[in-house]
């Protein structure tokens, strides 16, 4: 089966049931041989679908005498495909979209209903396209209207209002439902920037760097599978984004000293700690996970980084650690609100209830890796989230406990302009702003007379 459309209905079948949407999609693939074109058509239609899936519902409920949630959920999946073709697809004709979701409701079950998925579809090209108005009512309250319109929870949308107001948190909406870019981390232990960029442009991919990041170069367009790119087999590069690229250098750690990663896995920050140190001196890579820090090793391995030492349990349980690390990276478990546009179901999993939960689990972690530190040593708190109760209330919790320490600001490093660092000292990264992942980071010092 090479149907597009059929294999996205197949996997977000398994997403309603609870899938994570990338491993859903891999599963598909993994089964089928598709085209370049294919594969970027089922890759759209899957990550669309789940991230507008408040929109698509609304325009169910509003032009369907059934509401969404009473629908038969196939169907319901079926109806999502053909609204977001209709909708946010250009490119795909309003003809092909209406009769694919059709021959999909006769293919999966619902022949006797394909004239009411007909009818549907078509309702909504006739109101656009003669009646020239968007289908879509929209409340007057901005967080309903946000939240309906760009199809995120009321809640996340509130978070942002009180940090960012009205034009603001629109246009970090639009951002984060974008496709996301794929950055790269050139590995300057076996080569340069220049070298790499020759290799792509020479197999026909286009490339760009990131200013203030000497390691960083951005993909523009398609670039197929990353493990075919030339470099990737000889470890000349790694995937991550220019925000967690940011986190490595705020740590600014240095050759011979002692580092602790304290949660570690996948490794993209451990190993980018090996290649500023020079790969001398040593990194403690913890994580409680075993199948993620394997991911690490093969990543060291590829890199071909020698300083990473691993080591598998919850850091706040290691007490061997005490006064040990010159530096210690805690990039703290959250809610990933800064990554949503790369986690299409990270909107529809988290809960209010799970960020208090988290932010309880960040403060026990800083609590206690912050005890691995030596007197005068440096600690880096980093999450890729944009909510306040995991990040400035972490911090500020932790400094009215901990008299022996304080924030450094980040503001005498090369990346850290106006833009990004806070008058309080710590570093926020807007997606809308900066044009990469949402980050918060700290770097915070430890005093000499604490010991």
């Amino acid at each position: 089966m090479t149907n597009a459309r059929q294999l996205a209905f197949i996997a977000l079948r398994d997403v309603h049931k609870g899938a994570y949407a990338d491993v859903a999609l891999d599963r598909v693939l993994q089964k089928v041989n598709l085209a370049d074109c294919d594969r970027r058509l089922l890759t759209e239609l899957i990550y669309g679908s789940v991230r507008r899936q408040r929109t698509l519902d609304t325009l169910i409920d509003q032009l369907a005498k059934k509401k969404s949630d009473q629908q038969p959920q196939d169907l319901r999946t079926i109806l999502h495909l053909g609204f977001y073709q209709l909708r946010y697809q250009e490119r795909i004709p309003a003809s092909a979209a209406v009769n694919t979701t059709v021959q999909l409701a006769k293919e999966n079950g619902f022949s006797g209903l394909t004239g009411f998925v007909n009818g549907l579809l078509r309702q909504y090209i006739r109101l656009v396209e003669k009646i020239k108005t968007d289908p879509l009512q929209l409340p007057e309250n901005p967080v309903e209207r946000l939240g309906i319109l760009h199809s995120f929870p009321d809640w996340m949308i509130q978070v942002w209002l009180e940090q960012l107001g009205l034009a603001e948190t629109e246009q970090l909406c639009e951002w984060m439902n974008q496709s996301p870019t794929i950055d790269l981390r050139i590995n300057p232990l076996c080569t340069s920037i220049e070298e790499v960029e020759v290799a792509l442009q020479s197999a026909g991919i286009l490339v760009r760097r990131v200013s203030h990041l000497t390691q960083a170069l951005r993909l523009i367009g398609s670039a197929g599978s990353i493990q075919k790119l030339p470099g990737f087999k000889e470890g000349w590069w790694t995937v991550q984004d220019s925000s967690a690229q940011l986190v490595g250098h705020l740590l600014d750690p240095q050759p011979g000293e002692v580092v602790i990663d304290a949660c570690a896995a996948p490794g993209g920050k451990t190993t980018h700690i090996a290649e500023l140190m020079a790969d001398k001196g040593k990194i403690w890579a913890c994580d409680r996970t075993p199948s993620r820090l394997r991911k690490l090793q093969e990543n060291s391995q590829r890199l071909n980084l020698q300083s990473i030492q691993i080591y598998t349990g919850d850091s706040r349980h290691f007490t061997q650690f005490q006064n040990t690390a010159d530096r210690v990276l805690l990039d703290a478990p959250c809610s990933g609100l800064g990554t949503m546009h790369r986690h299409a179901d990270a909107r529809w999993r988290q809960t209010p209830e799970s960020v208090r939960e988290l932010s309880l689990l960040q403060k026990e972690l800083i609590t206690h890796t912050s005890t691995f530190v030596k007197p005068g040593g440096v600690l880096v708190y980093a999450t890729c989230t944009l909510h306040p109760a995991e990040n400035e209330q972490v911090i500020s919790a932790f400094l009215a406990e901990s008299p022996d320490w304080q924030i450094e600001s980040a503001k005498g490093f090369e990346f850290a302009d106006s833009a990004h660092s806070t008058p309080q000292g710590w570093f926020k990264v807007w997606p809308h702003r900066q044009d990469m992942d949402g980050f918060f980071m700290v770097r915070l010092r430890k005093t000499n007379n604490s010991a």
